[in-house]
This record gives structure tokens, sequence and C-alpha cells, in this order.
């Protein structure tokens, strides 16, 4: 009776100022909405900050991370407002004694409030729960972004659902049912939603991508790393710092570059050639060898070569008065020889992996002489660093050999 007298203190002291009874009813109303607001603003700000510090005072004491992100995300903050939502539900039968047919409604406000509260501290717990596992080394890599998505789309839909049946006083059941019978508008609705989590399913599973994968995808104009997978999108710093944003079930649908394959290897691949100019190749004369067997990268293989060459065209008895007869060494062999000679001895190329130099098809402008290695070091810097010294030397070599590379001439 006591709580009873406290919310009826302003009707009694209207009426006993002679006001109309409606108006100490609604005067009374208004008072207690007020009063009752008043209170639980100050208890939630009182317990708001009690929570506050003793989360940080936990958190200061052990040395696991994961209260720390509690508190960074608002756990403390949205707990505390859980406590003047329930006094506000409690007091809510006083206030409308006079006005049942608001008290219904005014309830049911509170009941949707609560679960969108009880919402908010779920999704502060989740999000809680990704930042520390980003820091696990076990997890860099893993799209967490999606997974704790998926969760908080099944916290949402429950969520809906509650203040649905809360709203129309229809059991969960009901309403779910009524879902069942609109599953093809839903399904139409949430199509990219659960096409992506298919797809970060997929990816995770197969290990298409990770965290940190420099990946190529034309399409999209994506050349960079990947620096974040959720549920719909992944996103990927290309190296020029501008963000490209490609759609999660792209990855599975479309065809796309995954470098990681040679960031784990022991080198990453140089494969370039440079053109030849067709007329400057041609055999190699008696004063040509001699001059070449000077260059030692090429000098033991030559006099070797040019044995066994005497010595098929003696057996063969070859007419040597016209050079083609027989079998001759030409410039471009050679070249091509010293280049992987070279290669074989650079420091910065794995002699483990592929060493060639290999000639291609004619091309309108020459005979592309392509070299194929892979460097020690894979660091994009360095990377073009060691390949611009290889390719430095072989340029500035290519006329010791009586070549000439191909460049296009402009007639202005």
């Amino acid at each position: 009776m006591e709580e009873q007298k406290l919310f009826t203190f302003v009707y009694r002291y209207l009426k006993e100022r002679n006001y109309t009874e409606e108006t100490a009813m609604y005067a009374n109303l208004a008072a207690g909405i007020l009063g009752v607001l008043i209170v639980a603003f100050i208890i939630d700000l009182i317990v708001r900050r009690i929570l506050i510090a003793l989360a940080r005072r936990i958190s200061i004491k052990t040395k696991n991370k994961f209260d720390d992100f509690l508190i960074a995300n608002h756990t403390p903050q949205n707990t505390a407002h859980l406590v003047p939502a329930f006094l506000i539900a409690q007091t809510t039968p006083y206030l409308f004694t006079n006005f049942p047919e608001f008290q219904v409604g005014f309830l049911k406000a509170i009941d949707v409030l609560l679960v969108i509260l009880i919402i908010k501290v779920i999704r502060s717990i989740l999000l809680s729960i990704r930042d520390y596992l980003k820091t696990l080394p076990a997890f860099w890599d893993k799209p967490i972004d999606s997974y704790i998505q998926v969760f908080m789309i099944f916290i949402w839909i429950i969520g809906i659902v509650s203040a649905f049946s809360i709203l129309t006083e229809k059991s969960v059941l009901t309403f779910v049912t009524t879902l069942g019978a609109m599953s093809a508008i839903i399904l139409l609705i949430f199509k990219d939603t659960i096409l992506g989590f298919v797809a970060s399913i997929q990816v995770s599973v197969n290990d298409m991508v990770r965290i940190g994968d420099w990946i190529t995808m034309e399409k999209y104009g994506a050349d960079g790393d990947v620096v974040e997978i959720n549920l719909a999108t992944v996103k990927v710093q290309n190296f020029d710092k501008t963000i490209t944003t490609i759609p999660t079930y792209a990855l599975i649908s479309d065809s796309f570059k995954n470098w990681r394959g040679m960031s784990e290897s022991d080198g990453r691949r140089i494969k370039r050639a440079i053109i030849i100019k067709t007329h400057s190749i041609h055999y190699l004369s008696d004063e040509e060898i001699e001059e070449l067997q000077k260059i030692q990268l090429v000098s033991e293989y030559v006099s070797q070569r040019q044995k066994d060459i005497e010595k098929f065209n003696g057996e063969h008895s070859a007419d040597k008065s016209i050079l083609i007869n027989g079998r001759n060494m030409t410039n471009i062999g050679v070249f091509r020889k010293y280049v992987e000679s070279y290669l074989e001895k650079h420091p910065a190329i794995n002699e483990e992996m592929m060493v060639m130099s290999r000639q291609l098809p004619q091309t309108p402008q020459g005979v592309p002489l392509e070299i194929y290695a892979f460097s020690k070091d894979k660091e994009w810097k360095n990377y073009e660093h060691i390949m611009g010294d290889i390719f430095d030397h072989l340029f500035a070599a290519v006329p010791y050999f009586n070549l000439e590379t191909y460049e296009l001439n402009v007639v202005s």
C-alpha cells in the first residue's frame, strides 16, 4: 500500500485542492512518468559507473585481453541500461492504475525495449569475441567478421520475432509459421546475405583466401592485400592504397589469382624477355669465337663446343669454305648460354629452382630471348631491384655478342 500512496501523491494533493477528477488523474500520471524517468536515469548513471569501474579493475588485474575488449565495446554500459528498464517495467502497473487501456501498450513498449537492450548486450559481447580472436595467431587470417555477422543475423531475427510476438500477442511459433509461408520473399530479400554466408564458409573451408593474401581480380580492378573478409564483401587494399570491395560470393563464382603460393615458396618468379633483332643473328667466325673465349662465363663452353663441332665436321667431311656447311655456333646460341650461366651464378637467384634462358617464337619485332628464374627475395621492392640489376647487365652484355636489341624508332 505504501507504493500505491507514493504513486498517487499528486492525485491526492490536487483532489484536496478541489481540482477535477480528470485533471488530477492526468497530472498524477504525467508526474509519475516524469518521476520514474528521472529515477531511472539516475540509477542508470550510478549502475553504469559502478559496472565500468568494476570492469576496469578486473581488466587491470587479469592478463587476458578479453575483458579489455568488453570495455572497449561498451558491454558494461549496455548491461547497465537493463537495470532502469526493469525498474520501469516493475513500476508501470502502479503508474497506470487509473489508465488500464494505456498500461498494456506501455508494457509492450518496455518489453520491446528490453529485447533491444538484450540484443545490444549480446552484440557487444560478440564484437568483443571477434576482436579477441583477431589477436590470436591461429585466427589472424580467418574470416572472423563473417562468422560474427552470421551470429548477429540470427540474434536479430530472434529479437525481431520476439518483438513482433510481444506487439501482436501471438506466439513465436505462429510468427515463424507465417515467415515460412513468406520464405520465397525472405530468400529474395536476403539473397546476397545467404550467398555471402555460403561463400564465406566455402572460402574458409577450402582455404581459398586469407586475410593478408595478395590477390588479383581484374574484373573488379583488385590488385593488393586482403584486409577484411565479412559476410557480404571482401576488402582489398590495392598497392596504390585504394580500397576495392568485392562481393564475397564472387570469390567462388569468378576467377581470381592468389599469390600466396608464391609467398610461401622459396622464390619469386622472374619471367621477362629481351627482343633480339633477327638480322643481327649469324654464325660465328673464328675471330669471333676467339674473342668470345675471353668471356669467363662461356669460355669453357665455347672451347668444348668448338671441339665437338670440329670433330663432327671432320667426321662428315663438311666443306667449311662455306660457313653454312656442317655444324656451327651462333652468336645468339652462345649468348643464351651466357645468360643461363650468369643467372646460375647470381647470388640473388635461387639455383634450387628452375633457371632457364629460352628462345620464344619469332615476332615482327625480332626473336624474344626469355629469362625464367626465381629470386630468393620475394619482397616486391627488392625483387624489382634484383630484376633490374639482371637486365641492366644483360642489355649491356648484348653488344659483346654482336647482337642488337629491338627498339621502336619513331619517325617525327
